[in-house]
């Protein structure tokens, strides 16, 4: 018995001698993978940095008031589309009815403004929650149907909210909206000028695309992804897929509210046709051509629309025919969206750029 028990022991010691021993790079990888959070790459921690400085810069560029309202009407817009990218680009859901969610949380606020006296800071939370509960009960419906199915009904609750707020008489303020107050100054920082009204846009930006970063590289993140791939087998797999595709919604909604409580404060007046069937359309154009799977894909679709043709002084129909042409072509050419197409346009050159092996 002490001669087979001594045997063994030693088999046992030469199998562990025998083993291989690991590569710790390779196991801090490997932790890192199956982590909470996946890191990001070099190139997005790059094109992060450059996001940043251009869009804390662009102030001193000194451009004008015009291109510094516009750069704001571009970020509330990039806001709302990065809502929008969780619904299209994570779970694989289209809606044609996000101005709706945006002019939902516009008229909560406007309605609190004018009708009780509150101002922007209290209103702020108010008119994402209003929101985020309007998009969780629209998006009750993708639970049976899908594809054109639920794009229809998300065309006509935006046909039907703007049909509501025209004939809600005074407390909607009618064909005509309702004006909306300043925002409050905080820490002495007067918002009634344009810069810092820009900052604070840029701020709440960077913000929501921080929060979406978190979104798509965490577990929850990865089940959406899982859902969108193959909903029936993401079910087998013990996945409570309604759960997980309303809680998107709403968080796409909470995302619009903001958009739209800041764009009902900076334009100081709303109406209902801001939130009709063509804007909402115009924002499906945007996430399309952005691209609604990178991280950079919605703002560079707000860009795209909202910013270039103006620089270019396109008027407004020949910037619809440019729009009509570069979906055509991006649906053709880049079915990822620009953001895509540079991404893989920069592999390309650093395979070129780099030596072989």
């Amino acid at each position: 018995m002490k001669e087979s028990a001594q045997d063994t022991a030693g088999d046992t010691d030469q199998v562990i001698a025998s083993k291989p021993l690991s590569d710790p790079s390779k196991e801090r990888k490997s932790r890192q993978d199956s982590g909470w959070l996946k890191p990001p790459s070099r190139e997005e921690v790059i094109a992060g940095i450059v996001i940043l400085l251009l869009l804390f810069g662009f102030p001193w560029f000194n451009l004008g008031y015009r291109f510094l309202s516009l750069a704001i009407t571009t970020g509330f817009t990039a806001i709302a589309l990065y809502g929008l990218s969780l619904q299209f680009g994570q779970v694989g859901i289209m809606s044609v009815g996000h101005a709706a969610m945006m002019g939902i949380g516009a008229y909560t606020a406007a309605i609190l403004s004018v009708k009780f006296g509150v101002g922007f800071w209290v209103a702020l939370p108010l008119s994402i929650l209003f929101s985020a509960f309007a998009a969780g009960l629209i998006g009750l419906p993708s639970l049976r149907v899908g594809g054109q199915h639920y794009i229809i009904i998300t065309f006509c609750f935006c046909a039907l909210l703007v049909i509501a707020l025209t004939n809600g008489g005074s407390f909607t303020g009618g064909a005509t909206g309702l004006d909306v107050g300043t925002i409050d100054s905080i820490l002495g920082i007067d918002f009634d000028k344009l810069r810092n009204a820009y900052y604070l846009v840029i701020t709440i930006l960077l913000v929501c695309l921080l929060v979406t970063y978190l979104i798509v590289n965490s577990p929850y993140g990865r089940t959406l992804r899982a859902i969108r791939e193959n909903e029936q087998l993401a079910r087998a797999a013990g996945i409570n897929t309604s759960l997980h595709k309303i809680g998107a919604f709403m968080v796409s909604g909470a995302f619009a509210g903001l958009a739209g409580i800041l764009q009902a404060y900076y334009l100081r007046h709303i109406s209902p046709s801001l939130y009709g069937a063509f804007p909402s359309l115009y924002l499906a154009l945007m996430i399309m051509l952005g691209g609604a799977r990178l991280l950079y894909g919605p703002l560079l679709g707000a860009i795209i629309v909202s910013f270039l043709p103006e620089m270019m002084n396109l008027n407004p129909i020949d910037s619809r025919i440019a729009y009509g042409i570069g979906l055509v072509a991006v649906i053709l050419l880049l079915p990822g969206g620009v953001s895509a197409g540079l991404f893989n346009a920069y592999r390309w050159l650093l395979l070129r750029i780099r030596p072989s092996k």
